[in-house]
């Protein structure tokens, strides 16, 4: 077979692949969370195997103790923050109102220093932003996320299902790696076992070390809000760590709502500032501690090609998107790298035609 046929060959099975998902994109998301989990818990399956337990029971072990986790952080953490975040729903309006109270008194004062005009388009902007509106916008968007009957059906699958998922998978991981790689075109082999190398890397890199930074970012926020007062802290702080894996949205969105609740709280003092600077601090944590330790320099994913990632992701698949939009940025990103390697080794680039003004004389 030439190589234009073998191109053509798996651009096919590529495009098949990618319409299959988009077809199924609806009950995929069971199966790539436990797909996720079981990328994620195979090296203490791994381990376990080293101590001399079977595949089998090393992987009904961790799926155990990895719900039995779960079960108690919701069990402890849900009637918190369910009853932080139906409080922080009905005080919003209020919440609004006070502070379109404050800034109306500060605009009073600004009127000796602007314009009559000035001030009405101030006014109208201050209206638009924190007026009724969009409090009724924000409520029109919370209720479509969480209403309709999909949403239960998908927690119900990812309550029900994707246990079983992930614990089948991790059981049966390094024989499916092994069947895949038996697939593999004998005359590039290694070449493809060389890009799954730097995928994995690359992967295990930001996925498991993210994860780890979100999840320390959430507690940190969580604390540091409610030791400084400020009111719905602990569910301010534990979303704003939950959605930091998109490069500084996270702390973008904790700032505002955090600072927002604590001068409708305290009016113009030292708690809003104190607010700030718990993001602050948590942002200089990330920055030079737990991504360099955790992360590292492994992904090499720019932080707007993985917003890119994530906006598209999310835009094109929902959730499911935005869940594979990080491998799927890593795997173009490892192979536009092999491309481009191939590309300069080429007569393409390597070639010396009289226009590039470097041949003989």
């Amino acid at each position: 077979m030439s190589a234009d046929r073998r191109a053509l060959y798996w651009l096919a099975g590529l495009a098949l692949f990618l319409g299959a998902l988009y077809v199924l994109n609806d009950v995929l998301l069971p199966f790539v969370v436990g797909l996720a989990l079981a990328y994620l818990l195979d090296p203490v399956a791994d381990r376990l195997e080293t101590w001399r337990v079977p595949r089998g029971v090393a992987a009904a072990l961790i799926t155990v103790v990895a719900i039995l986790i779960m079960v108690a952080a919701i069990l402890l953490l849900i009637p918190l923050v369910q009853a932080q975040l139906v409080d922080l729903i009905n005080e919003l309006p209020r919440y609004m109102d006070t502070l379109r109270e404050k800034f109306a008194a500060v605009l009073t004062e600004l009127q000796t220093e602007l314009s009559q005009e000035q001030m009405a388009k101030l006014r109208e902007k201050a209206g638009a932003v924190a007026g009724t509106d969009g409090v009724a916008w924000l409520g029109k968007v919370l209720g479509s996320l969480w209403g309709g009957g999909m949403v239960l059906l998908n927690l119900l699958s990812l309550a029900v299902i994707t246990p079983l998922v992930a614990f089948y998978l991790l059981r049966d991981w390094d024989h499916m790696i092994a069947k895949v790689d038996s697939w593999l075109p004998r005359n590039n082999r290694q070449t493809i076992r060389e890009q799954a190398r730097r995928i994995d890397e690359a992967l295990s890199g930001f996925v498991r070390g993210q994860f780890s930074v979100c999840l320390a970012l959430g507690i940190f926020y969580a604390v540091g809000l409610t030791l400084v007062g400020v009111k719905f802290g602990l569910v301010i702080g534990l979303v704003a760590g939950l959605i930091s894996f998109i490069p500084y949205f996270g702390a973008a969105v904790g700032l505002v709502l955090s600072t927002g609740v604590a001068l409708a709280q305290y009016g113009f003092s030292v708690q809003p500032l104190l607010a700030a600077i718990v993001f602050f601090v948590g942002q200089t944590l990330e920055g030079y501690v737990l991504t360099p330790r955790w992360v590292g320099g492994k992904t090499g994913l720019h932080p707007v090609w993985l917003i890119f990632a994530l906006l598209a992701g999310g835009a094109l698949a929902g959730f499911t998107g935005l869940l594979v939009a990080v491998p799927v940025a890593a795997t173009i990103r490892v192979l536009a790298q092999f491309a481009i390697g191939r590309y300069k080794e080429s007569a393409l680039y390597a070639d010396r035609g009289a226009g590039d003004g470097a041949g003989p004389a």
